[in-house]
């Protein structure tokens, strides 16, 4: 007479559903984390933008003798050998004004202010 002594090893279904559930509920925490982080720096990587098309601003009107009340273009600003060597894009698929002087450029998303 025989005894059949072998074991099937693996996992049970209750075992394997616990991993999934912890699984999830991490994922349930960590994700919008991650949306939080990517839209702060957008938001950083806009407003330091904007501080460089400031910058090139005061420096075109310092430059060119003009007074707070005139534009720029974009010519005047953003070229190989302008102030900017390309216009700077928004990294959330916001669009720049440039503006007149005496004010900010701004954003087209309004939360990236400057």
């Amino acid at each position: 007479m025989q005894k059949n002594t072998s074991r099937k090893s693996g996992f049970t279904l209750v075992e394997i559903m616990i991993v999934v559930a912890i699984i999830g509920l991490l994922a349930a925490i960590a994700i919008p984390n991650f949306v939080k982080a990517r839209q702060a720096s957008q938001k950083s990587a806009c407003i330091a933008n904007l501080k460089q098309i400031d910058g090139a601003k005061a420096t075109w009107a310092l430059e060119a003798k003009k007074t707070s009340s005139d534009t720029p273009a974009d010519s005047d600003l953003f070229g190989a050998t302008a102030y900017i060597r390309s216009k700077p894009a928004c990294p959330a698929a916001g669009t720049y004004a440039v503006n007149a002087v005496d004010s900010k450029p701004t954003c087209t998303i309004t939360e990236h202010t400057y």
